[in-house]
């Protein structure tokens, strides 16, 4: 058979206040206020769906060799690329080998689960270890319910022909094209139909048929579930459905509207790798995903779980948080709302993509040199050695630089330079090995900037070339936050 080796997830660091964004559409929609409670993850303007899969990918991976990976595959139907594999951006940007397989998954929100269940099924039939990542970031119309029940997040699951954490007992899935809504292509937002209609026909009657087939196939009884995984787009769904499948009450778990809101076709698996990090060895999982049919998939833990883990997990990410009562700023990361930019921001991105093809390793990989003689590390890797009386020629190994500390030595807030979130933070960090490197930084307080504190590479839009919708990915600097989040974790 096969199973889940690894899992990881990640969730934006901005949680969009509800009660804000209510309160800001009242005068035009005051039934909202119904739905004004808690907080969604908002992907910040220089995230989407690859730099979140990334992210989620880093952290199911961690310290695993990342050479035993044979395909990576990104599912979502918010991709930022129509005609350009967005999978393969994310395997250069986690600098895996240019023999991995790619494959781009959408069309559905149950792309997430369908994904997942083809990677178990290549990796069981001999195809290698596969990394499926799911990632969204949608786009729902300003003063909508959906603005405020959606929210950005990914997971990635590395599976593989052996049972690791969980096995697949057995995988089941229905299709049929039950239209809930719909995004045309050249659409900017989904179209969606009569919610009674969707949850009494669609979930009420397609899931649990769907539910009760994969449990009968698997030779499980419904009160032995122990974890039932199921997105919940409206209210009470997943418990409805597990009742009229007998499966107990208190297996249900927590499909975290609350706290992240609901990540379309990513919600599945962040469920899953949210279940995964509490969970106990011999235990029966069955996840749900829902979207023109049905995907189910039965799973069982095994003594692997209690293995240390070193990535941060959904509760980790949950955890780094930091609340946004600015509606109009969301409106605008999101592109809703176009402001004025000033002359600093007139400028063409244009990318010339030869250089780009050329230097790939370092731009998107992060991967700078190390010369084999002197042990000097520099970044961009050229011929030629930097190291002080003694360039030699031809020395320069390979030298990954995304997944190493660094220290801040100086910094600068820029209230001149144009950014869409000012002001623009930028300034040197040096790595362990010595390295210097001028980056930008994101995703800090003022609070957080100081000559030496660490910092941590990520993955994220460097620019946007609007003239031809070519996006530019590099890496910045962030606070690195995983060390006191895993120890928060272990207390």
């Amino acid at each position: 058979m096969a199973g889940i080796l690894a899992f990881g997830a990640y969730v934006p660091r901005l949680r969009l206040q509800r009660a804000a964004v209510a309160g800001a559409n009242r005068w035009f929609n005051p039934a909202l206020a119904a739905a004004g409670k808690g907080e969604r993850a908002m992907a910040n303007w220089d995230e989407d769906a690859i730099t979140m899969g990334v992210e989620a990918a880093r952290d199911c991976l961690g310290e695993l060799d990342r050479g035993r990976v044979a395909r990576i595959v990104l599912a979502s139907t918010t991709a930022p690329f129509a005609d350009r594999q967005n999978a393969v951006i994310a395997k250069e940007a986690l600098n895996l080998s240019d023999e991995v397989g790619a494959l781009d998954i959408g069309g559905s929100l149950r792309a997430g689960t369908s994904a997942l269940i083809d990677a178990l099924q290549a990796a069981g039939g001999g195809a290698g270890d596969v990394l499926c990542v799911a990632a969204e970031k949608r786009k729902p119309q300003p003063g909508s319910l959906l603005e405020l029940t959606h929210g950005d997040a990914a997971a990635a699951l590395l599976v593989g022909a052996d049972d690791g954490v969980a096995r697949l007992v057995c995988a089941h899935s229905v299709s049929m094209d039950f239209v809930d809504h719909f995004r045309a292509v050249g659409q900017a937002f989904d179209y969606e139909w009569e919610s009674r209609w969707v949850r009494e026909e669609g979930f009420g009657k397609i899931a649990p048929e769907a539910v009760s087939a994969a449990l009968k196939k698997a030779a499980v009884a419904p009160e032995a579930v122990d974890h039932f995984v199921m997105p919940a787009p409206m209210r009470g769904v997943n418990a409805a459905v597990a009742k009229a499948c007998r499966i107990r009450p208190e297996a249900v778990a927590d499909s975290l509207d609350a706290a992240l809101g609901d990540a379309g076709a990513a919600q599945p698996l962040v469920i899953l790798a949210h279940v995964l990090e509490r969970a106990q060895p011999d235990q029966t999982l069955v996840v749900v995903g829902f979207g023109q049919g049905c995907d189910v998939l039965v799973l069982r833990t095994t003594a692997a779980l209690r293995e240390p883990r070193t990535g941060l997990g959904v509760s980790g990410w949950l955890a780094r948080r930091k609340p946004e009562s600015n509606y109009v700023k969301y409106l605008f990361f999101a592109g809703h709302l176009a402001l004025e930019r000033g002359m600093r921001a007139e400028f063409d991105q244009k990318v010339p993509l030869t250089a780009l093809y050329r230097r790939r390793r370092e731009v998107l990989g992060l991967v700078g040199g190390k010369c084999a003689k002197t042990g000097t590390v520099q970044f961009p890797k050229s011929d030629v050695s930097v190291a002080q009386n003694d360039r030699t020629i031809g020395a320069l190994e390979d030298y990954p630089l995304a997944d190493r500390v660094a220290r801040v030595l100086t910094h600068t807030a820029d209230n001149l330079t144009y950014t869409p979130d000012p002001p623009n933070y930028y300034g040197m960090v040096e790595f362990d090995e010595g390295r210097r490197l001028t980056m930008e930084f994101a995703d800090l307080d003022p609070a957080d900037v100081a000559v030496g504190a660490p910092m941590r590479m990520m993955f994220r839009i460097r620019a946007v070339d609007e003239n031809r919708g070519f996006i530019k990915y590099f890496w910045k600097a962030v606070p690195d936050y995983r060390a006191a989040a895993q120890s928060a974790r272990a207390a």
